[in-house]
């Protein structure tokens, strides 16, 4: 089930709104990382930065064949035999992924979908105790060059909410000066 509002504009564009490597520092995901977990690949504008940052596996979902094409050709191009892309509708049959088997999770511009808690709670069964995931979505209090309607976009209090109905923890909100058309933060699962 492809989630409400997530098409995709051509891949410069989208390539354009984003800085990966900021945005992946700014939330955690480094080589403290064993494996790692990203909900939509899409063009792999974060899957490859990410892999190439962590010590383990990059496991990445997409609905989308082609999105998960064009990722597995991205890794290679770039030398990366850690990227694991699978075409699967985790908004529907989850991730299928084993019980706290990842250091991290990415759920980049996913959350106005319908059933967000549904999806943290996925993320948090995935992760591994103390594991962090870190989110971003499209800012609703600027005008943005693309993104959900503003009426479903989720705010950073929001997601902290549900996050927090889910089961993680909330770690901190972070700006990202670096994307400005987005937010960014941070939940952790407990380590116990």
């Amino acid at each position: 089930m492809k989630g409400r509002e997530s098409g995709m504009p051509e891949e410069a564009a989208w390539s354009s709104y984003f800085d990966p490597g900021c945005v992946l520092d700014r939330l955690g995901c480094d080589g403290a990382c064993r494996d790692a977990f990203e909900f939509g690949c899409g063009y792999g504008t974060f899957s490859v930065p990410a892999a190439s940052r962590i010590a383990g596996a990059l496991y990445t979902q997409d609905i989308e064949p082609e999105m998960v094409a064009a990722t597995a050709q991205k890794a290679q191009g770039a030398g990366l035999s850690n990227v694991l892309a699978e075409v699967r509708d985790f908004m529907s049959g989850g991730t299928g992924r084993p019980d706290a088997s990842v250091d991290y999770a990415m759920l980049f511009n996913l959350l106005h979908v319908e059933g967000p808690v549904e999806l943290l709670r996925e993320a948090r069964r995935i992760l591994a105790p103390g594991g962090r995931l870190g989110v971003i979505h499209w800012r609703a209090d600027v005008e943005t060059p693309r993104g959900p309607p503003l009426g479903i976009r989720p705010t950073p209090e929001q997601v902290r909410e549900w996050g927090e109905a889910a089961g993680l923890r909330f770690e901190r909100f972070e700006a990202l000066p670096c994307c400005s058309w987005h937010w960014g933060l941070v939940l952790r699962r407990d380590a116990h």
